[in-house]
């Protein structure tokens, strides 16, 4: 199985593991998700008005020059942990 095929299936069991993750996981797994399939953020960083797409913002930024591959991996491995635990 490729890299790609495991960070998509880690994206389907993502969406169905046994309960939701708290706050700070969910922006993790959303900013390598956006890291592993758009690379680095762009534009600029919302207003304080707009405080989650702030925190999007933010979490996504804190990848920035992880290499979308690293991403992926990074992405598989903290869905696993939440499938463990």
């Amino acid at each position: 199985m490729s890299l790609k095929e495991k960070f998509e299936a880690a994206v389907a069991e993502s969406k169905i593991l046994p309960e939701r993750p708290d706050n700070a996981t969910m922006l993790q797994l959303y900013a390598l998700y956006k890291q592993a399939t758009t690379g680095d953020v762009e534009g600029t960083r919302p207003g304080f008005t707009d405080m989650i797409a702030r925190a999007k913002f933010d979490a996504w930024e804190g990848f920035k020059g992880t290499a979308s591959e690293a991403a992926m991996q990074q992405y598989i491995d903290l869905v696993e942990e939440l499938k463990d635990a």
